[in-house]
């Protein structure tokens, strides 16, 4: 199992001292230092009109990063897809896969805040069906000989052909999945998956069950095998009771403060294809420090992390991103847990890690 770096530039805190600029700056830094202690890859996150995170353009960060690195694999976590037109995302993506030699991972979504779209004069209620265009648009832009046309419901175009082309063939896409639609559209696709533990428990049962039910839906309803399957955690090594009731107190302030405002949660007015946040904000809002599980967050010392950590790879898991910059934590606390994570924690894993370790 391999282990990234992930961030969603959560900066929406009361009295906050660290503007949005220098968290920028602190995410480029901290993605530079997981190439240097051996994670595998950094998942940059897209948010819009310093919202819930600050970071509105992953493409950006990550060109640069592809330049001052040599191995680290580059990821979006995630493209907000439908407000922007997908032969747009089609050309920078895979302009930035040949640029970095093969080295893009690229996530697409459909996020979840109204407040995002909006200002795009993007329809937040037909975002299932946007999605689901747009990525057989991205795929068919990579993989589609010749020039070729598309005529649908959102997207209308002739006699196209995307240059220059990925470095990977075929540059396979990962489906970030809080629902069942979205991971029936991977499965029929034949696009990788990536899942949020939480999401997964509350939609499936746990990350497990979601993790099987893809595949099944893979096997069963398409006759072919599973892509690839990743999981995001929060995580926090603590070594003290103190330290660990630091780490879920960030956990439920990241919540309450940056993430609740950002979820649909009004009956009236959420789109079908979203109701599922009703239950989920409903449970965040009563959310206490001292009932956050491993279906959240890997809380504690190493050895309990590893534990935690060998359920996730029990389950099929093949790359866990690491959400170590969560609830306006201190950069460099973020980066001493990088650190500890890579020294402590993934030697008990076979990965990428272990192979660098041995060159």
């Amino acid at each position: 199992m391999d282990f990234g770096y992930f961030t969603l530039s959560d900066n929406r805190y009361p009295n906050n001292p660290r503007t949005p600029e220098q968290f920028i700056k602190e995410i480029f830094e901290q993605a530079l230092y997981a190439e240097q202690v051996g994670l595998n890859s950094a998942w940059i996150g897209e948010h819009h009109f310093n919202l819930l995170g600050v970071n509105a353009c992953p493409n950006m960060l990550l060109a640069q990063l592809a330049g001052a690195t040599k191995r680290i694999r580059l990821a979006p976590a995630v493209v907000l897809l439908p407000v922007h037109h997908p032969l747009h995302v089609a050309e920078e993506w895979a302009t930035l896969d040949l640029l970095s030699g093969g080295r893009v991972d690229f996530a697409a979504g459909r996020g979840y805040d109204r407040l995002e779209y909006e200002p795009f004069q993007a329809d937040f209620a037909s975002s299932a069906e946007s999605f689901a265009e747009g990525m057989e648009i991205l795929w068919r832009a990579w993989t589609e000989p010749g020039k070729w046309s598309h005529e649908g419901r959102f997207y209308k175009f002739k006699d196209i052909e995307i240059r220059p082309r990925p470095a990977q063939q075929p540059l396979r896409p990962y489906v970030a999945c809080f629902s069942r639609p979205s991971m029936e559209l991977a499965a029929r696709q034949d696009w990788n998956i990536i899942y949020a533990p939480f999401a997964a428990a509350m939609v499936y049962g746990s990350l497990a069950d979601a993790v099987r039910v893809y595949r099944e839906e893979c096997e069963r309803k398409h006759s072919r095998a599973a892509r690839r399957a990743m999981c995001s955690y929060f995580i926090h090594i603590a070594d003290t009771p103190e330290e660990e009731a630091f780490g879920r107190e960030a956990l439920i302030r990241y919540f309450h403060d940056a993430l609740i405002a950002a979820f649909p949660a009004n009956a009236k007015t959420v789109p079908p294809t979203y109701k599922y946040f009703l239950e989920i904000v409903d449970i965040l809002r009563n959310m206490k420090p001292e009932s956050l599980t491993s279906k959240s967050v890997l809380v504690g010392s190493p050895q309990k992390i590893i534990d935690d950590l060998k359920t996730v790879e029990a389950a099929g898991i093949s790359e866990v991103i690491l959400y170590f910059n969560y609830g306006r934590k201190p950069h460099g606390l973020v980066k001493e847990q990088m650190q500890r994570f890579m020294q402590q924690i993934a030697p008990a894993f076979d990965g990428a890690h272990r192979r660098l370790a041995a060159e």
